[in-house]
């Protein structure tokens, strides 16, 4: 029923372009940058109906201006009031699109910033910069117990629900996920994975739930042998869960 497009922008972000099937009609996720958005419009003749925005960073914000003036009748959802009408959501709400036919929920969560919220339902998450394939966010403004409890929350979503996150950071993050996991025979088999997709030019996202759990260590702070990895590598005691949450988060700030 929807189409999901990447668009990508800068370096190595990812806007993502929500395709009505039934209609022209598309919802524009954390649009960082109008100049791509606004060719894959015009090329496709599609029209934008909302655009929804997870944290006030400027590379997933950074548009919004120029895209409003081309079609002042957007409506622009995020938890702050980032732009003049904007429509502000927060946690439970819900987001009723393309004639009711799309819903999606808004959590709260906060750790990368404040004012982070993730959009999803069943079938897809776009969580901006909390999750990402192998990593996760820097705790940026919130607490590393919020970042902890938003990743978990996440985690906890059906197995097979899309992540969109708003980054090409994978292969990156593998390089730590290897150093600090390096039995975990899934994780190996998703290196070669990601490599193919990478060499042939393209994207590692969307990820699954499911495969995050199984490679992501931000997502196994409870696994004995990663946390047993980690001790070693940082030489001092650590316990499963936050704790361990917390030493990887800091770990890989200075990676």
């Amino acid at each position: 029923m929807f189409n999901v497009l990447t668009i990508p922008a800068f370096d190595d972000n990812y806007i993502w372009l929500i395709k009505d099937s039934q209609s022209q009609r598309c919802i524009v996720v954390d649009p960082g940058d109008a100049t791509p958005v606004l060719e894959i419009i015009n090329s496709k003749q599609l029209v934008i109906e909302a655009i929804l925005l997870t944290h006030h960073h400027n590379d997933h914000i950074g548009g919004v201006d120029e895209l409003l003036s081309h079609h002042p009748d957007i409506k622009v959802f995020c938890k702050k009031a980032l732009f003049k009408d904007a429509v502000l959501v927060d946690e439970g709400d819900e987001l009723h699109l393309f004639d009711d036919r799309l819903t999606l929920n808004v959590w709260q969560v906060a750790g990368h910033t404040l004012d982070h919220i993730v959009y999803f339902n069943d079938q897809m998450l776009f969580c901006g910069d909390t999750l990402f394939s192998a990593g996760c966010g820097r705790v940026f403004e919130g607490t590393h117990q919020q970042m902890f409890d938003a990743l978990s929350r996440l985690a906890s979503l059906p197995s097979e629900t899309k992540v969109y996150c708003a980054h090409e950071y994978t292969q990156n993050n593998l390089i730590f996920a290897l150093h600090v996991d390096p039995n975990n025979q899934a994780l190996l088999a998703y290196i070669k994975q990601v490599s193919k997709l990478r060499q042939q030019g393209l994207p590692t996202i969307p990820t699954t739930i499911q495969c995050e759990k199984e490679i992501n260590p931000f997502l196994r702070t409870f696994d004995s042998a990663l946390t047993n990895q980690l001790q070693n590598l940082l030489a001092k005691p650590i316990t499963r869960g936050l704790q361990c949450f917390e030493a990887l988060r800091i770990y890989k700030d200075n990676f």
